[in-house]
């Protein structure tokens, strides 16, 4: 059985006759009467009654008639949802991502879900390099990584940028300046987490320490950022102070004796990352929805 004899047979029903269906199709009528009885021999019975100058459905063509046209409307949506796969607005984006997100991403997927109703998103949150090799092995289809790259294997598009904070005991007397540069933070031990945990960002702060011509003192490591805040306090009030920097998703971390002051000249860089070559359709809808996510008023 072929999609094209279904055609034709609903084809004749419409119209009532051969000649009509085989000019609604735009071919011969020879090849609709062949196509009909080989449909015909293929399924056993007769589809038609052609003892009289009008075309009548037999009781089996009345029967299959239905059938056939929801076979059709199959074959067409199928032929859609391909369509609309291709373009991204169907399918499954598999997205890797981190707490730390948070907001932003649940921003873009109601974005998402406006321009591409029928694309579902699987959410995966994982540390850093989970997330980056989950994409470079095909078990994610994209990822938001802190840093513009590069990753090796992979293609970073920047989505986000955002200031970064210094926080110092709030004794120091740094604490008193509205603002910071690097060159303010000379000689202070800064608690960065190791580089292979996060190379983009180690290489960030310490690279815009060197350009304001200070060298990094290397100070206990950064482990998460409450701890890190509540360590640092602790520090200070031991005479040993030191400072850490982070870029705030939202309110800033309530932390006691802890000033947090904005820092000039470096910025955060959100990307996403997505394997080499040519990326899942949905990827430039998801590009669109994160760069919308960034400003909550728009």
């Amino acid at each position: 059985m072929e999609i094209r004899q279904l055609e034709y047979l609903v084809a004749i029903a419409d119209e009532g006759g051969f000649g009509r269906a085989a000019a609604r199709l735009h071919v011969v009528q020879s090849a609709v009467s062949q196509q009909v009885a080989r449909l015909e021999r293929e399924l056993g019975v007769r589809l038609f009654d052609r003892s009289t100058r009008t075309v009548r459905l037999t009781a089996a063509g009345r029967r299959l008639l239905p059938e056939a046209r929801a076979a059709l409307a199959a074959v067409d949506r199928v032929g859609r949802v391909a369509a609309e796969v291709v373009a991204g607005a169907d399918g499954v984006l598999r997205l890797g991502t981190s707490r730390a997100f948070g907001d932003r991403v649940y921003r873009a997927l109601d974005r998402l879900a406006g321009t591409a109703p029928r694309l579902r998103v699987t959410v995966r949150q994982q540390d850093r390099a989970q997330r980056i090799e989950a994409v470079r092995g095909g078990d994610s289809d994209a990822a938001l990584v802190r840093g513009p790259g590069p990753y090796a294997g992979l293609a970073a598009a920047p989505v986000w940028e955002d200031p970064l904070v210094v926080a110092l005991p709030a004794g120091h007397p740094l604490a008193g300046r509205e603002r910071l540069r690097p060159a303010d933070l000379a000689g202070i031990p800064v608690r960065l987490a190791p580089r292979r945990r996060n190379p983009a960002f180690h290489d960030l702060i310490t690279g815009a320490l060197r350009d304001a011509g200070v060298e990094p003192v290397a100070g206990p490591p950064f482990t998460v950022l409450q701890d890190t805040l509540t360590a640092l306090a602790a520090d200070a009030a031991d005479g040993a102070p030191s400072w850490t920097v982070f870029d705030p998703v939202g309110a800033l971390p309530p932390a006691g004796r802890v000033a947090f002051r904005p820092l000039d000249g470096p910025v955060s860089t959100t990307s996403l990352v997505v394997r080499e070559g040519p990326a899942a359709p949905a990827v430039p809808l998801l590009l669109a929805a994160l760069a919308e996510a960034a400003d909550p008023g728009r």
